[in-house]
């Protein structure tokens, strides 16, 4: 037996198709969304990672990291 397993663009195209066929736009709207937000507190993590950075920080290392001068 062979099974064929489509790529997740597809699933995912397919899911909207059927979602939207039940559900009101705005629900399936809502339900992508929540889909997108993932896990965890963003806010959080960015003021960890980025402590104490600026803009001009974020930037000059960006720009040595990328090797232009």
């Amino acid at each position: 037996m062979s099974v064929t397993v489509q790529n997740e663009s597809a699933t995912t195209a397919e899911a909207v198709e059927v979602l939207m066929e039940r559900l009101p736009a705005s629900k399936v709207v809502r339900l992508l969304s929540s889909w997108q937000i993932g896990q965890g507190d963003y806010i959080k993590l960015r003021d960890e990672l980025f402590a104490g950075e600026t803009v001009d920080s974020l930037f000059d290392k960006a720009k040595t990291a990328s090797g232009s001068k």
